[in-house]
């Protein structure tokens, strides 16, 4: 009897034995199962960040320095509109108006003044070979300027009218305007046709008794001036055509 329990005893040991290296082995397997799954997922995720900083990293400095998630149109609309904006000119609204850009002319003085119709000074300059400019002078306060550049320009001057030629003659006179778009008697016998091509831009075709156009007049922002056989015309920007012989 006691012979059988110490076989069984040991049996019995050495299955618990058995069991416990298992379990044991079983648990390594897992802890390893386990480890290699988080090491592939922390691999994976190392990679995944590396990607996003690249990619990112290139998308914001890509642009010199534009903020990151900027498109470049925006940026471009953004400057554009900028300088359309800080572009952006408007007419004089004293009561007199320019045929020139807002440049200076460096002049050392005037070839000769003469007085216009409203009381004012016309201070002629001659820059060039048929190129003249004209500054309106008032009390000593330059109110408009006309350049002529080889080719006649005009100007209305709040219903004063001035020609200057590209060889420096001045012709000015007060009123007489018509409001176009429209058809208009002239002095010297010319008809004008007017027209609107858009806001601030008239065009008139100066007709002769025969019905051929004689000269063309394009105000574009600008007022124009043409002399025809003597006779002297204005077309404002704002389509007010005026006629002096």
């Amino acid at each position: 009897m006691t012979t059988h329990r110490t076989a069984r005893s040991a049996r019995s040991a050495r299955t618990a034995g058995l069991v416990a290296v298992a379990v044991a082995a079983a648990l390594s397997l897992t802890a390893c199962q386990s480890g290699g799954k988080d090491s592939a997922a922390g691999s994976a995720e190392k990679a995944s960040g590396s990607a996003s900083t690249s990619t990112f990293g290139s998308a914001s400095t890509s642009d010199g320095g534009r903020p990151t998630g900027t498109k470049a149109g925006e940026v471009n609309a953004n400057t554009t509109a900028d300088r359309a904006q800080n572009g952006m000119r408007t007419q004089t609204t004293d009561t007199r108006r320019t045929t020139t850009p807002a440049a200076t002319h460096k002049t050392a003085s005037p070839v000769r003044t003469q007085t216009l119709p409203d009381g004012s000074k016309a201070r002629i300059y001659k820059l060039g070979a048929q190129h003249y400019l004209l500054k309106i002078v008032h009390r000593g306060e330059v109110l408009g300027t006309i350049e002529a550049n080889h080719k006649t320009a005009g100007l209305d001057a709040n219903d004063m009218f001035i020609v200057l030629t590209q060889d420096g003659r001045v012709q000015s006179w007060m009123g007489g305007g018509h409001e176009g778009p429209g058809t208009f008697e002239l002095l010297g016998g010319w008809t004008a046709k007017v027209t609107k091509v858009s806001e601030g831009h008239y065009r008139a075709r100066i007709l002769g008794d025969a019905g051929g156009v004689s000269a063309t007049l394009d105000a574009n922002e600008h007022d124009a001036g043409v002399e025809v056989d003597r006779v002297y015309i204005v077309l404002s920007a704002g389509g007010v055509i005026s006629a002096h012989a």
